[in-house]
């Protein structure tokens, strides 16, 4: 060995590099280990960080949008469920109405019923007011039907609209007839039975609108939910470790590094040697 191997150990400098390599690898498959994750910043792969990256944005904006969906169906089952209380109503309107249209019943007995509808008039108004989401109002606005946008996807475009019609007294054509009423006369209780037939009708409109927008709803979910697994599943291939070979790659970088160790020690033991052997 010569006087400039000896100042310059070039077996020590090559072990150092060589233990360094290691513990970079080693320490690359722990970080693999500890996050489940092959891409853990985009060196370790560029192209594969960017669609990975895409991908967890994507799954972001469906999760939100499956939420989305949740607080939509919740509306129409709060719209719907007003609208099935302001049905019994009407029904136990017209029950009332045709009791009244029987002329056996006397002016006392026919007025009783009279008052007994406008209380159940008042009692619509006051469901359809009381049907609410968050503060919105969905059966009585005060200026007009209700119209909903939900974020039913992740993407810009992928937008449902859900109109809500307004179900009161007034929009059910029902407050004249109730007006009309007269305890003295019972062609007026005759005349409000084709009234509350129209606003039955018109009340199953709405409901069958309901139906429409709640299928709507879960073809949405059901389709978002396929998207979510599609895109789930394809930035796993792209991005996760595999675990079993990662913590093979571990084991046997443990190893290098062991026996690199003992070859700088090694190398880092000659130079002495050969100065104690000239000294």
């Amino acid at each position: 060995m010569s006087i400039s191997q000896i100042n310059t150990n070039l077996q020590a400098l090559t072990a150092q590099s060589s233990l360094n390599s290691v513990n970079s690898r080693l320490a690359d498959t722990q970080l693999q280990l500890s996050t489940g994750l092959r891409i853990n910043r985009a060196e370790d792969d560029a192209a594969g960080f960017s669609i990975a990256s895409k991908l967890s944005s994507r799954l972001e904006g469906m999760d939100q949008a499956m939420r989305n969906i949740g607080d939509a169906k919740s509306v129409l089952d709060i719209a719907e469920t007003g609208m099935n209380s302001i049905m019994d109503i009407l029904i136990d309107m017209k029950s009332k109405a045709v009791q009244g249209s029987n002329d056996t019943l006397g002016d006392d007995e026919r007025g009783f019923i009279a008052d007994q509808i406008t209380a159940l008039g008042g009692e619509i108004d006051e469901l359809a007011a009381n049907t609410t989401f968050q503060g919105i109002d969905l059966l009585d606005d005060g200026a007009g039907d209700v119209t909903l946008t939900f974020q039913v996807g992740e993407g810009a475009a992928e937008t449902l609209d859900v109109t809500l019609t307004q179900t009161n007294q007034t929009t059910l054509a029902i407050d004249t007839g109730i007006g009309a009423l007269d305890g003295t006369d019972s062609t007026t209780f005759n005349s409000f039975i084709s009234d509350i037939d129209a606003a039955i009708e018109t009340l199953a409109g709405n409901f069958n609108q309901i139906g429409i927008d709640q299928s709507k709803l879960s073809i949405r979910e059901e389709n978002l939910d396929q998207a979510i697994t599609s895109n789930s599943a394809a930035r796993s291939r792209i991005q996760d470790a595999d675990f079993a070979k990662v913590q093979s790659e571990s084991v046997k970088l443990q190893i290098l590094q062991q026996t690199a160790t003992s070859a700088l020690a090694q190398a880092n033991t000659s130079p002495q040697s050969v100065l104690g052997f000239l000294g």
